[in-house]
């Protein structure tokens, strides 16, 4: 489709998608209009829906991740913008290892999936850097190479309010993204396999809003083993050095991982959110 275009903030019940990116503000007035499905009309006449992707071949990546347990929250990370990217495809001109992201969103008091959440999705390039924040990530720019870990006097594993969202300070965007949740909860992405950089193990960024609230920041990890067989290849092989691990990272947790399965030329992973959607707790 054509170019991106960035900062197209639209009205409550119209989107413009005759290209490939929307502004993340619209759609989520939109899902949070409370009139049903969030279907908007775009300047061409089509009709924007929720991805219309039912479980398919996804059914058996799902099968086993299902969990009414709440999702654990944690830091979004020092890299969290609002991007204005409602995308599947986020790789823009980013090499690496093709990863297809499925992630199914329920309500962790009912187990039923939630339809019309706006989930995001953020991680760095093979060499670490985050769009947005090219100079800070590499540790310029009077800044530091992200550890990810706690702010100053935190613990791990805080919540989303612990750091404050990023000004950007490049024009970048690879790498990030939102969908909105179909009839069966279900968004998928197109990206790239996560790099690392210092004081973290391999991980992608997620956060969940519903009815214009965030109701989940968490983090998605992948097997060790699966991580050694891709950072061994071109581009990753390139960045070396890699200091932290799944298992002394201070914010993996196992129910983080993915569930991958080879695919095409690359791979499919799934996991399923379970998110306080009326954020009461449980």
């Amino acid at each position: 489709m054509g170019h991106d275009h960035e900062g197209q903030r639209v009205s409550r019940r119209r989107l413009f998608a005759g290209i490939s990116s929307v502004g993340l503000g619209g759609l989520l007035a939109a899902c949070g209009s409370g009139s049903g499905t969030a279907t908007v009309t775009t300047s061409t006449g089509a009709t924007v829906t929720p991805e219309a992707t039912t479980a398919g071949d996804l059914t058996s990546l799902f099968t086993g991740a299902n969990t009414c347990t709440l999702t654990a929250t944690t830091t979004q990370g020092p890299y969290y913008f609002d991007a204005d990217k409602v995308r599947s495809d986020i790789r823009e001109d980013k090499q690496g290892t093709r990863l297809r992201v499925a992630i199914k969103v329920q309500d962790s008091e009912t187990c039923e999936p939630l339809p019309n959440a706006v989930v995001e999705i953020w991680h760095c390039d093979a060499a670490g850097l985050y769009s947005g924040a090219e100079a800070e990530s590499t540790g310029g720019g009077g800044g530091n190479p992200p550890s990810g870990g706690p702010p100053s006097g935190g613990t791990g594993g805080g919540g989303e309010g612990d750091m404050a969202d990023l000004t950007p300070t490049d024009d970048k965007r690879y790498l990030r993204g939102a969908q909105v949740t179909n009839a069966d909860g279900i968004v998928q992405f197109t990206t790239i396999w996560p790099g690392w950089y210092r004081g973290r193990t391999i991980h992608i960024h997620a956060m969940v809003h519903f009815s214009n609230e965030r109701v989940l920041t968490t983090q998605i990890m992948f097997d060790e083993s699966m991580n050694s067989k891709i950072m061994a290849m071109a581009p990753y092989s390139e960045h070396t050095g890699r200091d932290t691990l799944n298992d002394n990272d201070n914010i993996y947790k196992d129910d983080m991982l993915m569930k991958v399965t080879a695919e095409d030329d690359g791979y499919l992973g799934a996991i399923v959110f379970s998110a306080d959607s009326d954020k009461d707790g449980s």
